[in-house]
């Protein structure tokens, strides 16, 4: 599976921003997605995941109530919409996939990953 992240940018705190990971390669619905987060000198922290079909949502605590992560099985993309963000959101933001058939919030179990997009939040 090759990911590609696209949506990052510059952003003020309170607004929301949309990033997209689009998929190609073997089936897109093999895998549960995530997105993930990564601050200079930080260790890659998870952020959301879904499911393989997208029935099922996970969040880290920080974001919880913020974000939104959704899949198109169809299109093959992941999305996660971001809300009344926060300067602490700032990071490069990475899409991944999981062949896992249960949910894992840990880096080491995702398969394949998308060259981050960077999002900033200014005050």
């Amino acid at each position: 599976v090759q990911l590609q992240a696209y949506g990052g940018g510059l952003v003020q705190a309170g607004g929301s921003r949309r990033l997209s990971c689009a998929a190609s390669g073997r089936a897109f619905n093999s895998y549960r997605m995530g997105w993930f987060r990564q601050v200079p000198g930080k260790e890659r922290e998870f952020v959301a995941a879904v499911s393989k079909i997208g029935v099922s949502t996970y969040y880290a605590d920080s974001v919880k109530g913020r974000f939104t992560i959704s899949r198109d099985n169809t299109k093959n993309t992941v999305d996660l919409q971001m809300n009344s963000l926060k300067l602490e959101d700032t990071a490069v933001y990475y899409c991944a996939a999981s062949a896992l058939s249960i949910h894992t919030s840990r880096v080491a179990d995702y398969d394949y990953w998308g060259q981050g997009t960077l999002v900033t939040v200014s005050s």
